[in-house]
């Protein structure tokens, strides 16, 4: 007979000056995500590890939740090239994933779950596959989140996009083709928070009211999005 699988119980605990949201669910280690763009502390455990053990635990790991919150380290983050070695951290919607390599799974096989980016271990090596799965997956990501972010602001602004697209942008994180109505998303995105995604897809639709980076333009961005001065400082580039 098989037991029953015990809830997932959320709870915050302060560390230092730092608050932590905790998650204990079915899990054997203690894992931590700092997102990337916002500074939010993560962390999921087992269900029998308690507050005291896992504030020693953190308070410990302070030096290197600090490090992963700051700007620097994420700008280096984002302009490096990986050698998808065990244990090397990826970015996915903005928090890092280590990288860990299963056996006895198909070389197609990707997931991005408590706080690790697993990958077939038949692919250990192939450097160039490697990379492809990944940017598929970060494809395929994109194309499913964009379309109820456009559905959700199309009636909200009164514009329409009629197409778009994901690739990758050396400068860019958008474009917009104002006559076609078509916008295009960088491929980057996927390594950003879900909230910086939105205000990428905003910013290019933004583009059917005014072409330009003007005054006009500014005061549609304040309109829909009231921070959005906040997070472009956080996307840590220029868009067009």
């Amino acid at each position: 007979m098989f037991g029953r699988k015990r809830k997932e119980i959320i709870s915050t605990l302060r560390i230092k000056e730092l608050e932590v949201t905790v998650t204990r669910k079915a899990v054997k280690n203690i894992n931590i995500r700092v997102n990337r763009s916002t500074g939010a502390i993560r962390v999921s455990c087992p269900h029998q590890v308690r507050d005291r053990d896992l504030q020693k635990f953190l308070e410990q790991k302070l030096p290197w939740i600090r490090k992963h919150q700051s700007a620097k380290e994420i700008r280096q983050q984002a302009k490096r090239e990986f050698t998808f070695v065990e244990g090397e951290e990826h970015l996915f919607k903005g928090e890092l994933f280590r990288l860990r390599f299963v056996e006895n799974v198909n070389a197609n096989f990707i997931e991005f779950e408590d706080g690790e980016l697993r990958l077939g271990s038949v692919l250990k090596g192939n450097t160039v596959r490697l990379k492809k799965l990944i940017e598929d997956f970060h494809r395929g990501y994109l194309k499913q989140q964009i379309p109820a972010l456009i559905d959700k602001w199309e009636p909200i602004m009164g514009v329409h996009v009629a197409e778009f697209g994901v690739k990758k942008m050396k400068t860019r994180w958008g474009t917009c083709n104002i006559r076609a109505h078509r916008i295009w998303l960088s491929l980057e995105l996927a390594k950003k928070s879900p909230e910086l995604l939105e205000y990428v897809v905003v910013h290019e639709m933004v583009h059917l009211h005014e072409r330009l980076h003007n005054a006009r333009f500014k005061a549609f961005m304040t309109q829909y999005l009231p921070h959005w001065p906040e997070l472009d400082k956080q996307l840590h580039g220029k868009m067009c």
